[in-house]
């Protein structure tokens, strides 16, 4: 059993590096965002994923941006106290609330976003236009896996 353990290379074991770069990448983003727009990397995930699919309940932000329901609760409490998102109950079935992007919420998402997409672009800059297509279509496929992996229930 030793012998397994030792056999493991962290540096080269894909789950750990694929974590350390998603890290290094959202810090990296968080960093164009947080003083100027005063947001947490979940907030800015709330409000990237309303911009995108609004409206939503709380839990499908959840389910889009793969954050637990109390870090979400938290960002929609603190981006509605801003006045940066707005909930609407549902006609049909009163129990349910939607949210979306207030105006405030969208004139900030429109500042942010072209951030996001220079950082994205600084950061493809590493990688020709066939490896771009090549790693798009390769991360792909390990998300799809990924998902098909995970137990489910």
């Amino acid at each position: 059993m030793a012998d397994a353990l030792q056999a493991l290379e962290l540096e080269n074991f894909l789950p750990y590096r694929l974590s350390v770069l998603a890290q290094l990448v959202s810090e990296s983003l968080h960093d164009l965002y947080a003083e100027p727009f005063g947001l947490s990397v979940t907030q800015w995930r709330v409000m990237a994923a309303l911009g995108r699919f609004a409206p939503l309940a709380a839990s499908e932000v959840g389910q889009r941006i793969l954050m637990d329901k109390v870090a979400v609760s938290r960002a929609v409490a603190g981006l509605m106290e801003r006045g940066l998102i707005e909930r609407a109950t549902d006609r049909t079935d009163r129990r349910r609330a939607s949210l979306r992007l207030s105006a405030r919420g969208r004139a900030m998402h429109a500042r942010i976003v072209p951030l996001a997409l220079g950082y994205q672009e600084r950061l493809y800059n590493a990688l020709d236009a066939d490896e771009r297509r090549r790693f798009d279509a390769l991360t792909e496929r390990l998300f799809a896996h990924a998902k098909a992996l995970r137990p489910t229930g």
